[in-house]
């Protein structure tokens, strides 16, 4: 059938992989560094990857191509699920068997990089976002990290005393080059976690903009202190 699909220009491709984080259906896959569309029937037309990708190397086409086949997108999702979590016999599962009760958690990071002095200045899934900057080790002491602080949010982290960078530049840059519209810092009750909180509040006090900011301190055995 002629329909409306996806172009992915492989020469434009810088292959940040974008475009594969904002396909919801996990058309788009990474291959040899070059975002790909894996299979015709995955892409649903919808085009929301068309706005993630910074170089502008996604396009609508029509062509021929395979209907839109939600039934094999699912089956993937789950695969692929499977593949992540690594348990025996996951692959043919549609839940999650480690999660508890066998609960299914999607993952909840909406963009990429994460790391601070990877993420660009200025990017689209800025725009208009609850922005949350975690300290490294958060997401391992806190088991729900992803349901309870990442769901609808963009998220960054960092780890103070393991980059020998001052994030309140790179922070407070991000803060004023995109439409951010709030703050949110988890970090460890150990002291060299202060330096993560102090840089936010340095770059929110840089940017000149009334944004509201809220701080979650974790223990070291994973409460919310």
């Amino acid at each position: 059938m002629i329909r409306k699909i996806i172009h992915i220009d492989e020469e434009k491709c810088n292959g940040c992989g974008l475009c594969a984080k904002a396909c919801h259906e996990n058309a788009i896959g990474m291959v040899n560094g070059k975002a790909r569309l894996l299979r015709d029937d995955y892409c649903d037309g919808l085009g929301d990857c068309l706005p993630a990708c910074p170089t502008g190397a996604i396009t609508f086409v029509e062509r021929e191509a395979a209907a839109y086949n939600e039934a094999a997108v699912r089956a993937n999702q789950a695969r692929l699920r499977g593949e992540a979590c690594g348990c025996p016999g996951s692959q043919s599962r549609k839940l999650n068997p480690c999660a508890p009760g066998g609960a299914d958690v999607p993952s909840q990071l909406r963009q990429w990089p994460v790391q601070i002095k990877l993420a660009p200045v200025r990017a689209p899934y800025f725009q208009g976002a609850d922005l949350l900057v975690a300290a490294d080790c958060t997401a391992y002491a806190y088991g729900n990290f992803h349901r309870d602080f990442m769901q609808g949010k963009v998220t960054l982290v960092g780890c103070p005393k393991l980059d020998a960078v001052d994030y309140a530049e790179k922070l407070t840059a991000i803060l004023q080059e995109n439409e951010i519209q709030s703050l949110t810092v988890v970090r460890m009750e150990v002291p060299c976690c202060g330096g993560m909180e102090q840089a936010v509040r340095r770059a929110l006090a840089a940017c000149g903009k009334p944004l509201s900011l809220k701080v979650v301190t974790l223990s070291t055995d994973g409460r919310i202190l």
